[in-house]
């Protein structure tokens, strides 16, 4: 459940960070609670030693009131086989066993959004993947079994769905209008500690960190340094007019704990997934067909490129809409309906926003030309951006 996904060495190279999924949150002991509290402790006196002078004039307390009811506990049990072995003095007088398979019951745990007062809640498919059952329980300790409607690995985002009404709900904010530096709050339920509340800033914005493990991966992570640790999964990232614009998903990590590094999916992507999983039952995605690299300076000397910045188109796939629509190898995409493409992880980003039948504008450079060409987009299939 818990993954490790990228080792980067820093320093003097004996050194390095693991980046990691939040696995959902075994049920823990007095021993790991007392080791989880010391942890967090520690945390708490760095962020007042070296942060309360930079305090804003924001009234954290009236957010976390609006957000901290409409952000649940998400309990999975599943089960897992193990084997067991004869004693072995049994196997001193009667020869080897058979070793025998035993089914094991389990229980994880993580965090969810409300977003509907119907009892719509989106979390992390992580935090659900092979759960057998989800119990999801409420700031108010009502519990309620969830139904599982839909889920998208490419995103890291899954959608349950509980039998009530009139639930408090955290409403989708503008995550693209996000600011580096601008204070969010992250809510959740960390080593099984209900509705805990911390306060960080956005540090960088479109993180891929290639931690989605698909050909279709769609990541630009929301980093933050608000405290997030193992059950924070699923839970909510908000800005501080209290609006959900992050879905907390991963940390880095040369622990496993908090570490100053955190990982947001973007509302803009959690709020497309789920009104497809809600309309269709399956996310809907469209496909551009082209296959992309980022320009490094080497390829811009090679290639004879005007700019570093832009997703470098490598091959067009025959019969695509992009072929159809002009787009050629050797062209560089810049814009996306207006919006900048810097990179090639950009350009999936923004086609991931999208869905089959859409038109957009693309705007290519081409021999030093800026052009502009409208796309009708296609469903996709998995190979391509």
């Amino acid at each position: 459940m818990l993954l490790l996904l990228v080792c980067a060495a820093v320093g003097g190279g004996s050194a390095y960070y693991v980046v990691r999924r939040m696995q959902p949150q075994p049920v823990a002991g007095a021993t790991n609670m007392i080791f989880n509290t010391s942890s967090s402790s520690a945390g708490a006196a760095y962020r007042s030693s070296s942060s309360a002078s930079f305090a804003p004039d924001v009234d954290f307390t009236t957010v976390a009131e609006a957000s901290v009811n409409a952000v649940v506990h998400v309990k999975t049990l599943y089960t897992t086989q193990t084997r067991s072995y004869a004693d072995p003095l049994f196997e001193f007088f009667f020869g080897p066993a058979v070793p025998q398979l035993r089914q094991q019951a389990q229980m994880a745990s993580g965090s969810g959004v409300i977003i509907s007062p119907d009892g719509y809640i989106v979390t992390n498919n992580h935090v659900i993947d092979k759960a057998q059952r989800i119990l999801v329980v409420l700031n108010d300790k009502r519990e309620y079994e969830a139904r599982l409607v839909g889920t998208d690995p490419n995103t890291d985002i899954a959608l349950l769905k509980v039998d009530a009404e009139e639930l408090p709900i955290i409403s989708f904010g503008n995550s693209d209008a996000l600011k580096i530096g601008e204070w969010v709050l992250a809510i959740g339920n960390p080593f099984n500690l209900n509705s805990t509340v911390t306060a960080g800033i956005v540090s960088a914005k479109a993180r891929d960190i290639n931690i989605i493990n698909s050909d279709m991966r769609i990541e630009s992570f929301i980093q933050t340094d608000a405290a997030v640790n193992p059950g924070n999964s699923g839970g909510a990232l908000v800005n501080t007019q209290g609006e959900l614009v992050g879905i907390n998903t991963a940390i880095a990590s040369q622990t496993g704990s908090y570490a100053g590094y955190a990982f947001a999916v973007p509302s803009a992507i959690v709020e497309k997934v789920v009104a497809d999983i809600r309309q269709y039952g399956h996310v809907q995605r469209a496909m551009l067909g082209v296959q992309t690299m980022d320009i490094t300076p080497d390829l811009q000397q090679q290639a004879g490129l005007p700019t570093l910045q832009g997703a470098y188109v490598a091959n067009v796939v025959k019969g695509s809409a992009a072929q159809q629509a002009g787009i050629r190898t050797g062209d560089v995409i810049v814009e996306i309906d207006g919006t900048k493409i810097l990179s090639a992880n950009d350009l999936r980003v923004a086609i991931g926003k999208t869905r089959p039948g859409d038109r957009i504008a693309v705007v290519v450079l081409r021999n030093g030309d800026r052009m502009t060409l409208q796309v009708e987009l296609v469903a996709t299939p998995r190979y391509v951006s």
